[in-house]
């Protein structure tokens, strides 16, 4: 017993040990409900994103499901190799030790990988909201004032999904909280929308 205590708690097994105590507490809460499945995914942005640990995940071929999934299964496998490796082969020698950790990462990639590939049908790309697509939608102005300085409103996308953006205006409406506006264009560089008065505004096609 004292051995196997060793080996989970001795290189390279200790650096996946307490992850895994993470992965547990995580699906944990899942389970209970305090946390979604896709909890690692959201990036709370309008827009989706490439970057963050699922955009990673995608670069080395594991994307397509939520990153809790991969992970979970990532860190489980390489545990599993790393102990093992490391009750049965020699302790105390630093290149075996080097041997099962490279060993045990690599076997919990191909692992993950060949449990990705099944799930994706389970988990389509989900289609995000662009800021495209709110031009030339109705939003609501949800500030005191919209000048050529400063204003919000609240826009509502296709999807049922809200979204408070910055909004500008050339200086000739009064707008003011409540208002309902109508969104025409969009600066890039002050990454802004352009809005008017929707009364005043030609009906939409």
């Amino acid at each position: 017993m004292g051995d196997l205590v060793g080996a989970a708690f001795g290189f390279p097994a200790v650096l996946f040990t307490f992850a895994l105590a993470v992965v547990v507490g995580y699906w944990a809460l899942v389970i209970v409900g305090g946390l979604g499945v896709d909890a690692l995914d959201s990036d709370g942005g309008a827009e989706a994103s490439d970057g963050g640990l699922p955009g990673a995940l995608s670069a080395i071929g594991l994307g397509g499901v939520p990153a809790s999934v991969t992970l979970s299964v990532l860190i489980a496998v390489a545990w599993f190799g790393s102990f093992t490796g490391s009750a049965v082969l020699p302790q105390d020698n630093v290149l075996s030790d080097i041997g099962v950790f490279a060993a045990a990462l690599v076997v919990a990639w191909f692992a993950a990988k060949l449990l990705v590939r099944p799930l994706r049908r389970f988990f389509p790309d989900e289609v995000v909201a662009s800021r495209s697509d709110f031009l030339g939608q109705v939003c609501v102005i949800r500030t005191g004032r919209v000048d050529a300085q400063f204003g919000q409103a609240e826009v509502t996308a296709e999807d049922g999904s809200s979204a408070l953006v910055q909004v500008r205006q050339t200086g000739e409406y009064e707008l003011s909280a409540g208002t309902t506006a109508l969104i025409y264009d969009y600066d890039a560089d002050g990454e802004f929308f352009f809005v008017m008065p929707f009364n005043a505004a030609h009906p939409r096609s």
